[in-house]
Order: C-alpha cells, then sequence, then structure tokens
C-alpha cells in the first residue's frame, strides 16, 4: 500500500454523513475513497468489486446491519480492515461489532483527526479502540480469568515486546523501526504470538496484553 492511497470504503445509510467523510478524507494525500453504499448487503458486493482496504462501517442500518455485513466481509475478505463509525457507544454494540471482525470502533462525535488515526491504524493490521470506550475492555477483562500464566504461555522476549507494541497500537512499520527490524519478520512474530496465545484477532491480542499487564488502557 506505500505506493498508492490507502482505498476507503464509506457504508452509512446517511447521505450527508458520507459526503462529510469523503471531504475530510479528500484532504488526506494518502487517502482516497473508492466507493460509499448506504446499506450492509451493498458493501459486501461493493468489497468485493474494489477490494478497499479499509471500510468505514455505520453499525445501526436499515436492512443488513453493520455487524452482519461485518460479519460476511470478513469472512469474504479477511484482508480487509473493517472500522466501525457509529453514533452508538453502549457495550452491546461494541462487543458486537469487535466479535464480527471489526478493526477498530470509534464514535461519530470522535475528532476528525482521531478518525484519520484510526483508519492509518486498522490498515496496519492494528486494533483501534476511542479511549472512552475502554471501560468496556475493562470490564470484559476483570469478568475473565487468565487461564496461562507469564512462564507458561511460551512468548520468547522478542514476541512479548511486539505484543506489548502491537497492543499499543504501534503498526508494523512503528514497530520494525522500534525494534530495527524488517517489517515481514514483525508479521511473522505476530504470526508465532497468535498461534501460541491461540487467540484468532487483534483485539484478543490487545485484551492479553492488559489481563498479563503488560499495557495499562487508558
Amino acid at each position: 500500500m506505500a505506493d498508492r492511497p490507502l482505498h476507503l470504503l464509506l457504508v452509512d445509510d446517511h447521505p450527508i454523513v458520507r459526503t462529510g467523510l469523503r471531504m475530510l478524507f479528500q484532504s488526506e494525500p494518502d487517502m482516497q475513497v473508492v466507493g460509499e453504499v448506504d446499506s450492509g448487503a451493498e458493501a459486501i458486493v461493493a468489497v468485493q468489486k474494489l477490494h478497499p482496504d479499509v471500510v468505514i462501517m455505520d453499525v445501526a442500518m436499515p436492512g443488513m446491519n453493520g455487524i452482519e455485513a461485518t460479519r460476511q466481509i470478513k469472512a469474504n475478505s479477511p484482508e480487509t480492515a473493517v472500522l466501525a463509525l457509529t453514533m452508538h457507544e453502549d457495550e452491546q454494540y461494541f462487543f458486537a461489532m469487535l466479535n464480527a471482525g471489526a478493526s477498530g470502533y470509534i464514535p461519530k462525535r470522535a475528532a476528525p483527526d482521531d478518525l484519520v488515526a484510526a483508519i492509518r491504524v486498522v490498515a496496519e493490521g492494528n486494533v483501534f479502540l476511542y479511549s472512552s470506550l475502554a471501560r468496556f475492555l475493562m470490564k470484559d477483562i476483570a469478568e475473565q480469568k487468565l487461564t496461562a500464566t507469564s512462564e507458561d504461555d511460551g512468548l520468547t522476549a522478542r514476541e512479548i515486546e511486539v505484543l506489548t507494541l502491537i497492543a499499543e497500537g504501534s503498526t508494523s512499520r512503528e514497530i520494525a523501526e522500534e525494534l530495527v527490524i524488517s517489517v515481514k519478520t514483525v508479521e511473522r512474530h505476530r504470526e508465532n504470538i497468535m498461534r501460541k496465545l491461540d487467540v484468532h484477532s487483534r483485539v484478543e491480542l490487545v485484551k492479553y496484553a492488559i489481563r498479563r499487564g503488560l499495557i495499562q488502557p487508558e
């Protein structure tokens, strides 16, 4: 993606919202809106046709909602990142979208700069959670018991470094620069970490890092 702008697909049933988003992204040289649709069903078709890097997905829409659309998009195109952009800031929608495969969740009241930053984070394969929503994550973690101790999770010192940086929201490129390794090596560490911990999403990696005390959410 380094040689071209990030390709974005806008999914929202309100035309004025899509227009505002398009205007925002037009001012970002590394972003390009390649399509916009007003329903979850249309989003699934558009992803197959346009192959966007990131889908900015509304949650509550008539017909197929953003949750089911995200689930189907990730099943068909796992390499496509989905960022939830919604007016709903409750626990039910938050976890429903993350469990469906979204890589981030940000409210529509967020500052434009936060949205732009979130897109760049999820485009790199990382997780973006708006800071005010951290309480949902902490509540979920508090209700779980850590079944693996720091001695038996099998992670090497380098893998713990990579896991910590992933959980802090660093991109693969930033991790590579920080640790003076290649991006390909970062990706290999990520795959090994997920295999050893038997987790299947980046959100689970973040939750694990918090439970182990590697990071403290805001």
